[in-house]
């Protein structure tokens, strides 16, 4: 479902060996790295990749290689042979674009994976793998990402190309930013859709796989936060959408903590759980009945009576009440994940101080 970037800029160094240990760990099953960018000194990527591609077998990860007939050339392969040479890297499939030939790609989906370019793939390009006989069960669909501003893909287009794509087989794969190691020389991230850029890489994510046709999303950039490495993992093994968050007050913390579902039948303005008002409830005293900012914790007070111990989160702002006690916050940082608190939904708080 998930995977993530190495890029070959600069030799591997323990930092990252760690990196993608911790990833792989943490239910992270690919690695995606390319062999044709221009700031990258060329001649260690062999070095590199080889490296790379040991430590991707030992943790059994998937390795996609994006590369272009000069990549090929500087590993010293004939793509129109026998890549068994290819597989004892540790690679497992080829993202091939750049002007390599439609019978050459066809050629190589008999031995490998392929990725082709899910942004720029055509009608004619399809007809003339067909032609060429190409193995279209081992095909992906790899997204490009784009990392200058303003340059990400259109949400309605991509979705309509997806769409099509749907009908060829094979899975759709994309990227979102990451939010610790940007890669330069821009730092704007990486993600596929431009409204992605800057937002959290698990609510793009999300995204990506409930409303936008895609099967699998990488993290685009060369690393992410170790919180948001634990978002993804309880998220994927678990279903829970963590939210990392900030208490005014120790009272009733133990009304806050667990596991918590948004009703299934979910509200406009707030995020409503379902589970605490039918926990054990102490008399609760008003308590920082102050404006409801989005992303405001709140829990309701004595004095709304039946409903005191309705445990809230607020999507959309909303004025202060003398019955509702604010107790925390979201950070910022995660105010993108409350849109995927739906129905039925469980999510967590982590406090952070």
């Amino acid at each position: 479902m998930f995977g993530f970037s190495v890029f070959l800029g600069s030799d591997m160094s323990q930092e990252t060996e760690d990196y993608l240990i911790e990833m792989s760990q943490n239910g992270f099953v690919g690695i995606f790295t390319s062999m044709h960018i221009p700031e990258d000194d060329q001649s260690q990527y062999v070095n590199r990749i080889t490296h790379l591609g040991k430590l991707a077998k030992e943790q059994q990860l998937n390795l996609m290689v994006d590369i272009s007939t000069k990549g090929l050339a500087t590993l010293g392969m004939d793509i129109n042979g026998d890549l068994n040479k290819i597989k004892k890297f540790g690679i497992t499939g080829l993202r091939m674009d750049y002007g390599i030939p439609m019978e050459t790609i066809a050629h190589v989906s008999h031995q490998l994976t392929v990725g082709l370019n899910a942004s720029t793939l055509s009608l004619e390009d399809v007809a003339e793998l067909k032609k060429y006989d190409a193995q279209f069960s081992n095909m992906e669909f790899w997204h490009n990402y784009y990392p200058r501003v303003e340059t990400g893909l259109d949400r309605d287009d991509f979705i309509k190309k997806n769409i099509w794509l749907k009908e060829l087989g094979g899975k759709i794969i994309s990227f979102t930013p990451g939010d610790n190691v940007l890669r330069g020389p821009l730092f704007c991230g990486l993600p596929t859709l431009e409204e992605h850029r800057f937002t959290h890489p698990l609510a793009a994510g999300i995204d990506m796989l409930t409303e936008c046709l895609v099967d699998e999303v990488y993290i685009g950039d060369g690393q992410i936060l170790p919180e948001t490495i634990s978002q993804f993992k309880h998220y994927k093994e678990h279903g829970v959408i963590q939210l990392n968050s900030q208490f005014v007050a120790e009272e009733y913390q133990e009304l806050l903590t667990g596991v918590h579902t948004n009703r299934m039948d979910p509200a406009r303005d707030v995020v409503r759980s379902q589970e605490a008002r039918f926990k054990d409830l102490p008399l609760i005293k008003q308590l920082n009945p102050i404006t409801r900012f989005k992303g405001a914790i709140t829990l309701d007070n004595q004095l709304y009576e039946r409903y005191a111990g309705e445990l809230q989160i607020i999507k959309n702002e909303l004025a202060a009440d003398p019955r509702v006690n604010v107790m925390g916050r979201v950070v910022d940082k995660d105010l993108d994940l409350i849109k995927w608190i739906t129905a039925g939904q469980k999510y967590q708080f982590i406090r952070k101080d």
